[in-house]
């Protein structure tokens, strides 16, 4: 059993949250955002890279398939590939 944080989650608390919220606020990437933030898409995304996957579809499977341990990676609520593909495709890439 699992006692400490997950692999995923000790490395993104080596990313300066701060730092990433000024560039997210400095290119209104949650601007008319709901539920799904740049901070989610990041983790989605730094999740599927370094996991090696191929594909949003792939990378949306995997995180499906560990969806009681989501919380403990940072993500709230499950991913849809539909809504990481719009945030992709609307956000802009500089964040």
């Amino acid at each position: 059993m699992n006692q400490g944080k997950y692999i995923l989650a000790q490395l993104m608390s080596l990313i300066n949250h701060k730092e990433f919220t000024s560039y997210v606020d400095k290119y209104r990437g949650n601007s008319r955002v709901r539920n799904f933030s740049c901070w989610h898409q990041f983790l989605c995304m730094s999740f599927g890279q370094l996991t090696n996957r191929e594909s949003l579809r792939d990378t949306v499977v995997c995180l499906q398939a560990h969806e009681n341990k989501l919380y403990h990676l940072g993500l709230t609520n499950s991913v849809k590939k539909s809504t990481l593909a719009d945030a992709n495709e609307n956000r802009d890439w500089r964040i």
